[in-house]
């Protein structure tokens, strides 16, 4: 009796053994080399499920460990992945064979985050085609000029703020995230909805936008775990079924763009904000737009107005407190410009200032907002690399883009250790590989909010560094370690500046 239990049991290891191993052979079979590493179930994802290390840098470790091949797979639990390493298969990804990669990998359950589910991000075919041409519409450079007036009336309560926090000292010491958090959420209360986003109002913090972006992106335990559900483990969400949007946070873009959009087809009245595009564009097409996913996109444009843009502003900040010529030399770029145009914030001012776009493009160089792009194989098609590598990739495998890794590789930037803004220059950035520096993507899922972001962060950044001077605190723990599971890159500890006057 004995024996047949135990024979049972063995037998039981077994077949639970095969079902978690068997398809490791997946790549050998196929000719590409796999990454080291292999755990039954597990496959390759245990320093990223244990949070040991942020996705980006695990992407960036296996990039780096095989940088002499094209391609390299790895097996994401018990499912095949690809990952590219030369920028002519990013290219082949993102752009040149788009039709048979054209989703992004991450599902997201409609009857759970149905707003969330309506992101573009998450769009496929012509859902997705009619979100972004709507967002088009609202980012064009005439439109934007519309939505500027709303970023300068926020650069005039951000500037009221820091003097008045510089009234009764010399010097303050701030987290620069918590800082451009208030910026961004403020701008997108304004040229979002029109509405006070009460950011830099202390008394009523409680009602900020910032609050409500916290809610959702803050790196806490709960963003950590939908991060790895959203991002990481999608299948396991189907039995978890953890939100990626709080339920009150649903409710409260739903109540107020309810109210709002509802005003603005009554009183049809101009304003400097998204909704009144959107009501506009609706116009212009002679319907009224469904109100769930005119929620949806407003809150796409809440989520990356605040969020991204906040840790693209808060990382080029740090880098300038860093590197104080750099500072000093962009401060003059600023001044020269506002002097021209009267001390005015204008369209045309922000376009010419060149060296604030190169610091931009060397501060998302050396840390990525986001460290990586996944897509999904959507039709059957051959990957050839340059080394002679072949791989037939089949529908629904995921393909891994190395952003972090690419960024920082000698053979496509010069000490890229270094930061460096001369990489930008109008005669360097000609010799850049455009498929081996994606901040924002590329090809036709390209972000469509990439030029509102730029728009405000210039905005911000001038007012900023016009009247004021930023030093590094020794409260910001060097050198900088981003927290695992955080959706965009978090430096652990925060980024501590002291801010003067000038």
């Amino acid at each position: 009796m004995t024996i047949v239990l135990v024979s049972l049991i063995l037998g039981a290891f077994a077949i639970l053994y095969y079902y978690l191993t068997h398809n490791y052979k997946y790549w050998q079979k196929r000719g590409i080399p796999c990454a080291d590493g292999i755990l039954p179930g597990i496959g390759h994802m245990l320093p990223a499920i244990t949070l040991r290390t942020t996705f980006p840098e695990f992407l960036s470790k296996m990039y780096n460990d095989n940088k002499n091949c094209s391609m390299v797979g790895f097996y994401s639990f018990t499912k095949p992945s690809l990952v590219v390493i030369e920028p002519q298969l990013v290219k082949t990804v993102l752009q040149a064979n788009f039709s048979s990669f054209n989703r992004n990998v991450f599902q997201v359950d409609p009857d759970l985050d149905p707003l969330f589910a309506l992101n573009p991000f998450n769009l496929i075919g012509e859902k997705w085609q009619a979100a972004r041409k709507r967002l088009t519409y609202a980012f064009s450079s005439m439109r934007l000029k519309i939505l500027l007036e709303s970023v300068k009336t926020v650069c005039v309560v951000f500037e009221n703020y820091l003097d008045n926090k510089l009234k009764e000292t010399r010097k303050i010491e701030v987290e620069l995230k918590d800082l451009c958090s208030k910026f961004t959420a403020q701008v997108v209360a304004g040229a979002g909805f029109g509405v006070d986003g009460y950011c830099f109002n202390e008394e009523k913090k409680d009602l900020s936008f910032q609050k409500v972006g916290t809610a959702i992106l803050q790196p806490n335990l709960r963003t950590k775990i939908v991060m790895m559900l959203t991002f990481i483990a999608p299948s396991l969400n189907k039995i978890l079924r953890v939100k990626a949007i709080p339920k009150h946070i649903d409710n409260f873009f739903r109540t107020l763009v309810a109210e709002l959009i509802e005003q603005r087809r009554k009183d049809g009245k101009p304003r400097n904000d998204f909704l009144h595009l959107m009501t506009e564009l609706e116009k212009q097409e002679g319907t009224k737009f469904d109100l769930e996913v005119l929620t949806a996109h407003a809150m796409s444009f809440f989520i990356d107005g605040y969020e991204t843009s906040s840790t693209v502003m808060s990382l080029v900040l740090y880098q300038l407190a860093v590197h104080q010529e750099i500072q000093k030399k962009l401060r003059e770029e600023v001044m020269s410009v506002f002097e021209k145009y009267n001390g005015e914030i204008t369209y045309e001012g922000l376009k010419e200032m060149t060296y604030m776009d190169q610091v931009l493009c060397e501060s998302q160089r050396i840390i990525p907002t986001v460290g990586f792009q996944s897509k999904m194989c959507t039709e059957e098609f051959e990957l050839k690399g340059s080394d002679g590598l072949v791989c037939r990739v089949q529908p629904t495998t995921e393909i891994q883009i190395p952003v972090d890794g690419l960024h920082r590789d000698p053979k496509y930037w010069n000490n890229p250790e270094i930061f460096d803004p001369d990489r930008f220059s109008p005669e360097n950035k000609q010799s850049i590989d455009r498929f081996a520096f994606l901040p924002f993507g590329e090809g036709p899922r390209i972000c469509p909010g990439m030029r509102m972001a730029l728009l405000q962060i210039k905005a911000g950044l001038a007012v900023l560094l016009r009247k004021y001077s930023l030093e590094l605190s020794p409260k910001t723990k060097l050198p900088l370690k981003m927290i695992p599971g955080a959706i965009l890159a978090s430096p652990e500890g925060g980024l501590w500046v002291k801010i003067q006057q000038l």
